[in-house]
């Protein structure tokens, strides 16, 4: 008898019709999904599902697509092609769209200055944004960033070649409680790891204004807390004014920065009384990143930056 009472539970769990289910209810289950199930299971999955993801604003108040990019890797020549960002565009102008106002973190890459124009303009809420790797975001876009969203406290333009300290200037200016910044830009120094995956054309147009931006921050991001500025060309000039203005620092990275020496370093990060993270340009980079031919004699880096990685 208890067996026949749990086939005929089971058998009308199966023919239970989720689709009918309140809009409240449905709501609040798909709270509870991950970022791509709830695009790409519920609200592919009927009408009546998608409206009711759609009537809850807070279920887009963050876009987060950094996990998917990080766990693929096999397709990331894909990533820059106009195709590609088209579909990013798509997902960013939806959340905005959907978020209703409420908008308040994005992570994505590859998306381009329309799209994040588009968003900016109605997410005045924003206080995380992360495009890193978006070879079609400019200043253009960055501006309609800072003057929509004032709100905003950690930006992520690393590898946004077309994003110059002009951008730095503006958001500094219209963002006042701006505390983490990363400004990556792809390794000059060996260009061979991104090879087949970014396009020569970009990697050749690797931002030379390194010490602007560092000037640029240090005038106008004076509340920084994190700085990661990995492969920057800016000079001890550019650290200094960095140093003097955003003393507030507590993680510096400077992993990269082959145009510092140590000793300037160690000079201009000294007034940082609250640094409590400091990363060398000669911590971790390992041999293989520089080509001896174009760069020197092991013998002068070592001696430049003092170290001795390259002794045998």
């Amino acid at each position: 008898m208890a067996t026949a009472e749990v086939t005929g539970e089971a058998a009308a769990e199966e023919e239970r019709d989720w689709s009918d289910m309140t809009p409240l209810c449905l709501a609040e289950a798909f709270s509870r999904l991950r970022l791509e199930d709830l695009w790409r299971g519920a609200m592919v999955c009927c009408r009546s599902w998608r409206d009711a993801a759609r009537s809850r604003p807070a279920l887009f108040v963050a876009l987060n697509l950094e996990p998917t990019f990080a766990a693929v890797r096999a397709d990331a020549a894909d990533w820059w092609t106009p195709a590609f960002q088209r579909r990013v565009d798509a997902m960013l102008r939806s959340s905005a769209s959907l978020a209703e106002g409420e908008l308040q973190e994005v992570r994505v890459r590859h998306c381009s200055d329309d799209a994040l124009a588009f968003a900016a303009e109605r997410s005045p809420k924003l206080s995380i944004l992360s495009i890193r790797s978006s070879p079609g975001v400019s200043d253009r876009s960055m501006l309609t960033v800072a003057l929509c969203c004032p709100m905003l406290t950690e930006l992520d333009i690393s590898y946004c070649h077309e994003v110059s300290y002009k951008s730095l200037e503006v958001i500094g200016q219209n963002c006042p409680n701006l505390t983490v910044l990363n400004r990556n830009i792809f390794n000059w120094l060996d260009s061979s790891e991104h090879v087949g995956i970014v396009p020569d054309a970009y990697l050749r147009n690797c931002p030379e204004d390194g010490d602007r931006e560092a000037i640029a921050i240090s005038k106008f991001m004076q509340k920084l807390k994190h700085l990661i500025i990995r492969f920057s060309k800016l000079s001890v000039v550019g650290l200094n004014a960095i140093s003097v203005g955003c003393k507030e620092l507590e993680v510096l990275d400077l992993f990269g920065c082959a145009n510092l020496t140590s000793r300037g370093i160690e000079q201009a990060t000294s007034n940082l009384k609250n640094l409590n993270k400091l990363e060398k340009p000669n911590f971790f980079i390992p041999r293989s990143s520089f080509h001896m031919g174009r760069y020197g004699h092991w013998q002068l880096y070592d001696e430049r930056f003092q170290t001795n990685v390259f002794q045998i």
